[in-house]
């Protein structure tokens, strides 16, 4: 793809959760339409069978000043989605596009700044995810310590709480869960910082998820939010833990584009040091 857009669909499927029945009703219409028409508030409201008040609500919610500033911004980027697809092949390419898309839009640059920031100065980093969220754990584990960050992931339940009780101010957590309720990984990071509570230093805490929540405020340093696979023509047939792996790589570039030259001589000595340990295994 040669060019992306900014879309809000990403914003609305992040606030999902935290909508009314009402307000679900009228992002259900937003998330799910396919064709273009009169978006005015008269005409959306009597097609969905809401107030024009409740659209009004729901935009706000969304983070605009109403639903004329919402609008605009949906209409903008809006496309008309064909139901037809070629081939398996171009059916993928063409999730893989949408996915992108919805990466870009949901992209803070200066929140990456941060979250880098963040990398520089922990002297430990865990990454920690369940299930799919923990393959991608690993996958940063893996790309980072080779580029000289002390850095552990963590799958099991039991080490997630174990790990808890040794961090500290220098410390940074990665939290990864997409539904944004995985229990262990929640606790990890509310452990991790709510020494902050008993007036001591606690670490700094990042979550991944594709669900903004208010909750997270109170033990997160950080929200990041990727990319949601639902409302995708296809998400079914993309690995779940792919929007997470997007934003680590952006992050990663951001990270070795500091110092690139260290970083990739760290790279390099790494990549000696598995040659050399295989020659001496055969």
């Amino acid at each position: 793809m040669n060019s992306y857009s900014k879309s809000i669909v990403p914003i609305v499927e992040s606030k999902y959760d935290s909508f009314t029945t009402v307000e679900k009703n009228v992002a259900d219409f937003f998330l799910n339409n396919r064709r273009k028409m009169d978006f005015s508030a008269r005409n959306v409201a009597k097609e969905i069978f809401v107030s024009e008040a409740s659209l009004s609500r729901f935009a706000k919610k969304c983070g605009f000043h109403g639903y004329r500033e919402f609008i605009y911004q949906y209409e903008k980027t809006f496309t008309q989605k064909s139901e037809f697809v070629a081939n398996s092949t171009r059916m993928v390419l063409n999730t893989y596009q949408e996915l992108l898309n919805k990466t870009y839009s949901l992209m803070d640059e200066a929140q990456i700044a941060r979250v880098v920031k963040y990398l520089f100065e922990a002297e430990r980093v865990v990454a920690c995810g369940k299930g799919s969220s923990g393959l991608a754990a690993s996958e940063m584990e893996s790309r980072f310590m080779r580029i000289g960050v002390d850095i552990d992931s963590l799958q099991d339940s039991d080490r997630m709480r174990m790990q808890a009780v040794f961090l500290n101010k220098e410390s940074l957590v990665c939290g990864f869960t997409l539904s944004g309720e995985t229990q262990e990984v929640l606790y990890l990071l509310r452990e991790a910082h709510k020494k902050i509570q008993y007036h001591k230093k606690g670490a700094k805490t990042v979550i991944f998820t594709a669900n903004d929540k208010d909750i997270y405020a109170d033990f997160c340093s950080e929200v990041v939010l990727v990319a949601s696979l639902n409302y995708l023509n296809h998400g079914n047939v993309i690995s779940p833990q792919y929007p997470i792996l997007v934003m680590i790589d952006t992050i990663y570039n951001y990270y070795v584009s500091n110092d690139k030259y260290e970083k990739a001589e760290m790279y390099d000595d790494t990549l000696r040091a598995l040659e050399s340990g295989n020659k001496h295994i055969s």
